[in-house]
């Protein structure tokens, strides 16, 4: 794919949010685009992996694998959410497998081609790094919500289900 695709499809993230054209155009050279077909597998649990992705357009769902039982959907990721982002840090295993609903794109970033950056384009990293917290931060954040949200209900239900 082009350097321009590459470009358009950073500059609509929230990625980009706070950089500017020269500094999004730098970036959108140490990214890839990947185009998947329906329920082709991008990343499968257990895998070490170090890319965060970004879905620019279609799904991805987060599917588990338990052994000896049928997968188990967790969620189901669109356009314009992250993927990743935490292994994408500190290198952990995937928790779970990501696997495209229908005709999906995504771009990636390497944490190698991020680090790359870090002494002729530190300004970049501090951004792209601060885009990804407050991604995890919305996630916390609403997961928190849920969280009293049914507690709520299962004390007005007194413990009934």
């Amino acid at each position: 794919m082009s350097e321009q695709d590459r470009y358009q499809a950073l500059r609509a993230s929230r990625l980009a949010a706070e950089l500017t054209d020269e500094q999004c155009r730098t970036l959108a050279r140490q990214i890839e685009l990947r185009d998947l077909a329906d329920g082709e597998l991008l990343v499968r649990e257990g895998a070490p992996d170090d890319r965060l992705f970004v879905i620019v357009s279609g799904a991805l769902g987060v599917v588990r694998h338990p052994a000896g039982e049928p997968p188990v959907a967790l969620h189901t990721l669109v356009a314009g959410d992250f993927a990743g982002e935490l292994s994408f840090i500190d290198g952990t295993e995937r928790y779970a497998s990501l696997e495209a609903h229908g005709p999906t794109r995504v771009f990636f970033l390497r944490r190698e081609n991020l680090e790359a950056l870090l002494d002729s384009e530190p300004r970049i990293v501090y951004l792209v790094m601060r885009a990804i917290i407050r991604i995890a931060h919305n996630i916390q954040r609403r997961l928190s919500i849920q969280s009293v949200e049914l507690s709520n209900y299962i004390y007005k239900q007194h413990g009934r289900y």
